[in-house]
């Protein structure tokens, strides 16, 4: 019976302890993410008293690693955290209002005073 390589030893100690290896999909269930709607819609969320995670995205393959990775962290930080995907093509205003300009990004919201 032939040893396991370095590398597969390696790998399996990785896929078993790193809480975000996301190189195999993992069943999580259904979305926590919530998916922005509009500014009062989150303004609403924000009063609920809860820290959100506030992810901008835009069509690129960061953004592509970023969902899976905000997925995982929604999943095991639900209900304490919650998590809001916005997509800046869709919603300019609110993304200009940040005053960034590289995209993805990720702010943390703890009140309704920081929005505006």
């Amino acid at each position: 019976m032939a040893e396991d390589s370095f590398l597969d030893r390696m790998l399996s100690h990785l896929r078993s302890s790193c809480r975000y290896y996301t190189g195999f999909p993992k069943d999580l269930g259904p979305s926590h993410i919530i998916p922005f709607t509009s500014e009062r819609q989150f303004v609403q969320l924000l009063h609920e008293g809860r820290p959100v995670v506030v992810a901008f995205t835009i069509k690129c393959t960061y953004a592509k690693h970023l969902d899976s990775v905000l997925e995982e962290a929604a999943a095991t930080f639900y209900p304490h955290i919650k998590f809001v995907r916005v997509e800046c093509p869709k919603y300019p205003g609110f993304c200009i209002a940040r005053s960034r300009n590289e995209y993805p990004f990720i702010e943390v919201f703890h009140s309704p005073e920081q929005v505006g």
